[in-house]
């Protein structure tokens, strides 16, 4: 830029001058070559420096130290409302002189010309810009940075969240650029990054007078379902949502309140991290130190179930106390089942301390012990042969287990469900839930079990078989089941017998089928083993020994005393099974009623 050439004529001639006389001995051609040399020499579409020499709202008149001064609009200085006269401005020279001799001169187009060097210098040197938020766009904002549109992101604004991007129109403000596309001409900047960079220095002025134990005063800035944010002024510190209370704290909304002013202690910080972690139980005693000096074993305690498990629920008997109820101090039964069976959030119950350890604050309950143990005088209420109703818990191979009462348990055995029946597996006679008359055959204090039986609760049958079941006697059965060693044969009553291959052919040459109908004659019984063995062969082979003539003839007198004597095996199955029926018609129409029932 050229200097202003304003130095005085030394010799220069008033008197002359004022009569209109030529001036000294300088023509005025010299005079006008003087003139246009103390003005600055210009070129349309040139950038150079002007100043401010005034200004108002609609515009900037700016001195380029020409023969006139430029008019520049407001509008174009928006992204400096501070700018002021004698402030320094680079213009650009639309046109020297227009049909008005007016000086043309834009300040937007000189920065355009300059802005991509500037933006590239304002990157490389991390510098500080200005720029003026002209609209909001999608994502974010349109700013004006040296007369080019950058990009302001919207998670770029403020280091918190924005709900409403309008209130930044027509504001200019401090930027930082963060990124540069020469290929697409994209600029990004950000105004975080400078409250980023304020608040790291914060950060490392408050941190570095930090002290662990020490209390400060916070607000409440965010809470999470893990803990609580607080702002220490400048800095956020976290409290664990286990750092809240003493107590049980299912949400830390329970405890806190947005914006709610609290004092915090210290438990530790991370220089490098910046990470401040604090408390606010802290503050308060801890509940066991004020538990009551005279608690002891064995005392009852109220309290409400604040947390459950399978294995157990979580008694608060006072605020930040708390006792475990193990599932099996919850029932004096043996079948440990979930403690959700038995309780639940929420409930308010009694429960006797079963142990008590200060120095670890632990603390375990049982709520059986309200109760008395049923086996302290079992022998009174389940004496040996009383009879009760108990309730079909578990199946095994040998039996069921069932229970009376909560925690008097007992085992009916396989063999003493039913006089009758042959059973392979208890689902065969009862089912799991369902009720059983039970007789108590033994008792066993040391292992908590009784010995129990269903069948005894009715007369045994056997008794009565024997007299009808005799060997020879001749009935009707039915084979029900063919197994590689014989045959099952239903007989009357509900009794079964058992007849070998050999006992199964019949008088054709044939042998007897499943679900076939014969008469069997008894060749054995036994009361002990509840066992029959019956033969359908042998009925006609003694028919058959019967009708040979006899080796040596007796008398007549003879063979009826022997007939008193002994009954022989070769008598008629018809006359057999009639003299069977006819002797035993009482006992067998009582013990029909009887096994019908």
């Amino acid at each position: 830029m050229t200097e202003l050439k304003n130095s005085p004529i030394e010799d220069f001639d008033w008197a002359a001058y004022e009569k209109g006389e030529t001036i000294g001995e300088k023509t005025r051609e010299e005079l006008t070559t003087a003139y246009e040399e103390s003005l600055n020499s210009v070129k349309d579409k040139e950038v150079i420096e002007g100043t401010i020499i005034a200004l108002n709202k609609r515009e900037a008149v700016v001195n380029i130290d020409y023969k006139s001064d430029g008019i520049i609009p407001m509008s174009e200085f928006r992204y400096n409302p501070d700018i002021k006269v004698g402030d320094k401005v680079e213009v650009f020279i639309e046109n020297q002189e227009d049909r008005k001799g007016q000086l043309i001169l834009s300040h937007k187009k000189a920065r355009a010309s300059r802005s991509w060097d500037r933006v590239n210098a304002a990157l490389e040197n991390n510098e500080i810009i200005k720029g003026f938020i002209k609209c909001r766009t999608k994502g974010g904002m349109i700013v004006d940075v040296f007369g080019i549109e950058a990009f302001l992101p919207g998670s770029q604004i403020d280091v918190k969240p924005i709900r409403d991007y309008d209130v930044f129109v027509g504001k200019t403000m401090e930027f930082r650029i963060v990124k540069i596309n020469e290929e697409f001409r994209n600029v990004v900047v950000s105004h975080k990054a400078l409250i980023e960079a304020e608040l790291e220095q914060q950060k490392r002025e408050i941190i570095s007078k930090l002290e662990k134990g020490q209390v400060l005063e916070g607000t409440v800035k965010n809470i999470t379902s893990y803990g609580v944010f607080i702002d220490l002024g400048g800095v956020d510190g976290l409290i664990h949502i286990t750092d809240l209370s003493w107590g049980r704290v299912s949400h830390p909304s329970e405890v806190v309140s947005l914006d709610e002013k609290l004092n915090v202690v210290i438990l530790d910080f991370d220089n490098e991290k910046k990470r401040i972690a604090l408390g606010l139980k802290q503050l308060h005693p801890h509940p066991w130190d004020a538990l009551d000096a005279e608690l002891k074993v064995g005392d009852k305690v109220k309290g409400k179930v604040v947390v459950m498990a399978d294995y157990g629920a979580f008694l608060e008997v006072a605020p930040g106390v708390e006792g475990l109820i193990h599932v099996s101090e919850m029932s004096w039964s043996q079948h440990l089942r979930s403690a959700q069976e038995f309780l639940k959030i929420g409930d308010e119950i009694e429960a006797v301390i079963l142990t008590l350890d200060r120095n670890e604050r632990k603390m375990s309950l049982g709520i059986k012990q309200l109760k008395q143990d049923p086996w302290e005088n079992i022998e009174e209420k389940y004496s040996i042969g009383s009879r009760h109703t108990a309730k079909v818990r578990n199946f095994t191979n040998f039996g069921v287990f069932v229970e009376i009462e909560e925690g008097v348990d007992g085992l009916i055995h396989i063999s003493d469900l039913s006089w009758t029946k042959k059973i392979k597996h208890p689902s065969e006679f009862t089912q799991v839930g369902a009720d059983i008359e039970v007789e108590v055959l033994q008792i066993d204090k040391e292992n908590r079990r009784l010995s129990l039986g269903h069948k005894q609760l009715e007369e045994n049958p056997w008794d009565v078989f024997e007299t009808v079941f005799t060997v020879g006697s001749v009935h009707e059965g039915t084979i029900i089941e063919m197994l590689d060693k014989g045959a099952v044969v239903a007989l009357p009553y509900g009794v079964e017998g058992f007849a070998t291959p050999k006992h199964l052919a019949k008088e054709d040459g044939t042998q007897a089928k499943v679900d076939e109908k014969l008469s069997f004659k008894v060749i054995e019984f036994n009361k002990e083993s509840k066992r029959i063995i019956l033969s359908h062969s042998r009925i006609f082979e003694d028919e058959a020994r019967a009708e040979k003539p006899a080796a040596t003839e007796r008398k007549p007198k003879r063979q009826s005393a022997a007939k008193k004597q002994q009954p022989q095996p070769e008598e008629n199955p018809a006359a057999a099974l009639e003299r069977t029926t006819l002797g035993d018609i009482d006992a067998l129409a009582a013990l029909k009623e009887k096994l019908s029932k």
